[in-house]
């Protein structure tokens, strides 16, 4: 038999096969993500928007260089195509890591109450629906047991000029738990990682952004390192992994408890 000791000890994605969205610099989640997943045992294919030949370079950084492919989440032809681009490298999938948000200038920073709907649109757009649209896209992909795993920034407050995007955040989060219930009778999971504020290229792109770290530094009781993506991306590859078999429409928050402390 067995122990569980050496069970404990053994990769946690061994032969699983994973879409990876959102590397775009090796200071991302999504590129940890993906080098964990190598690392774990998995096979990866990732997904690039908007500029292919960038995620290209970055992904050569990785243990093993996984195919790339172009897809604009936003996209319906694309997103119609994508299962059958993906089954060129890999014929099913166990896991779906969603790492995607983009909201415009004029939707954060404070503009809140000046925002158009059309930019609000687009956020929603990018940043929530397309968590479901991904998943619909390579559903006949999916096996049973497999695990769609997004990245959420807590939203259950407003935070300062993260206006629209925490709006869009919060939609992210409920769109999860209805993915969740309707995935379920396929034995397919739904869940959110909620991480802390980390210096990545999207969070450089919102103006004022340092708020959030000032807060931070001084609230988490684990403490929290602004510039360290791993915490997160380990607990992205545990939802992807078996060892969450029964666990589904929740929000694992990888904060430095950040979120359960009053003040």
């Amino acid at each position: 038999m067995q122990s569980f000791a050496s069970k404990e000890a053994s990769v946690l994605l061994e032969g699983k096969k994973i879409l990876v969205t959102g590397v775009i610099t090796d200071q991302s989640i999504a590129f940890s993500v993906a080098k964990l997943a190598l690392e774990q045992g998995a096979e990866i294919v990732l997904t690039a928007y908007p500029r292919p030949t960038l995620v290209e370079r970055i992904a050569k950084r990785l243990p093993t260089t996984p195919p790339v492919i172009p897809l604009d989440v936003t996209n319906p032809e694309e997103l119609a195509g994508l299962a059958d681009k993906v089954k060129e490298y890999l014929p099913t999938l166990d896991g779906v890591v969603h790492s995607i948000g983009f909201a415009p200038q004029t939707a954060l920073g404070g503009n809140f109450l000046e925002t158009p709907w059309e930019d609000v649109a687009t956020a929603l757009h990018a940043s929530t629906y397309s968590y479901k649209s991904l998943a619909a896209a390579l559903l006949p992909l999916l096996q049973p047991g497999g695990s769609v795993v997004g990245l959420t920034f807590d939203a259950t407050v407003s935070y300062p000029v993260y206006d629209w995007m925490g709006v869009a955040k919060a939609g992210l989060e409920s769109a999860s738990r209805y993915l969740a219930r309707y995935l379920g009778e396929k034995g397919i999971r739904s869940n959110l990682v909620s991480a802390g504020p980390l210096r990545s290229m999207a969070a450089k792109s919102i103006p004022g952004f340092e708020k959030f770290e000032e807060s931070w530094a001084e609230r988490a009781p684990l403490r929290w390192e602004l510039t360290n993506q791993e915490p997160a991306a380990k607990a992205v590859i545990a939802l992807l992994s078996d060892w969450f078999p029964a666990t589904t429409g929740e929000i694992v928050h990888v904060d430095g408890g950040y979120h359960a402390m009053a003040g």
